[in-house]
């Protein structure tokens, strides 16, 4: 059997590309809204980790988003940061973080965005990840490269970590003890890096060169999976995300340029892949 006999019609693929743009902007664009009355928003933290916040409006862009996609493809699973999974057994299967960045959202800093993604089989296949501070809609399909709004978009060319900034994350979950030990060598090897507050940004801005990768100490898929397809399409390398638990419980992840890839990994060591 062909991979296009095992995949669904591709028309159906189509549309839900489509449907994600248009979306992932609707959504970001209602969620500037919030951001623009942000003083009036109740937030909450989840569990024991202090930076780590939701809002209604998170709560409320995902409902809106999981309404969305519904409508035109009910059969579709569905993973949401605020609601949980449901449908897991479809072949296509959403991810979605209605806010990637609240702790930015809330605090009144830029760099939040919305992120949806689609596994197909299990794969990354599409997504969006719409920025509506910069009116950026970064976007890519399997097979159809990668985009910020109409505009081809590629990983940067440099050769060395030297030559371009290095994006970072982490947070209080497991794994945090890797982070020091990288920037050191990160440091020592001449790179230097930046953290936004918003993995899926930084994802993006690696398929987009201007950054010539990210290194995530622990990410959820909510964060990362429209970004896989990103990084992908643009010509950059992707660590196996989604092996293991990863689609409901995380991993470490790194995503940079080719030529940089091997350069971040061996600074990472075995704790990528752990």
């Amino acid at each position: 059997m062909t991979q296009a006999e095992t995949l669904p019609r591709l028309d159906h693929l189509a549309a839900r590309y489509a449907l994600v743009r248009q979306v992932a902007m609707e959504a970001a664009r209602r969620g500037m809204t919030y951001y623009q009355q942000r003083e009036q928003l109740h937030v909450e933290h989840k569990g024991a980790v202090p930076q780590d916040v939701v809002s209604i409006a998170d709560r409320e862009l995902e409902v809106f988003i999981k309404a969305r996609l519904a409508e035109q493809f009910p059969e579709d699973g569905f993973v949401g940061e605020e609601g949980g999974a449901a449908g897991l057994q479809a072949r296509c299967v959403w991810v979605v973080d209605p806010i990637d960045g609240t702790s930015c959202f809330v605090n009144g800093l830029h760099t939040w965005c919305v992120s949806i993604g689609l596994l197909v089989d299990g794969q990354p296949w599409l997504g969006a990840v719409a920025d509506a501070n910069h009116n950026e809609l970064f976007h890519a399909c399997r097979g159809l490269g990668a985009y910020v709004n109409d505009t081809p978009i590629r990983v940067s060319p440099a050769a060395d970590i030297r030559y371009g900034v290095t994006g970072v994350g982490t947070s209080h979950r497991r794994g945090k003890e890797h982070f020091i030990p990288f920037l050191t060598g990160l440091l020592e090897g001449g790179g230097m890096f930046i953290r936004n507050g918003s993995g899926a940004l930084m994802i993006a801005y690696v398929a987009a060169g201007r950054l010539v990768g990210y290194y995530e100490t622990h990410i959820n898929s909510w964060d990362c999976a429209a970004g896989l397809v990103l990084v992908s399409e643009a010509g950059g390398r992707c660590s196996d995300f989604l092996r293991g638990d990863g689609l409901l419980g995380g991993n470490p992840l790194l995503v940079a340029s080719a030529q940089v890839y091997p350069q971040l990994a061996e600074l990472i060591g075995p704790s990528l892949e752990a």
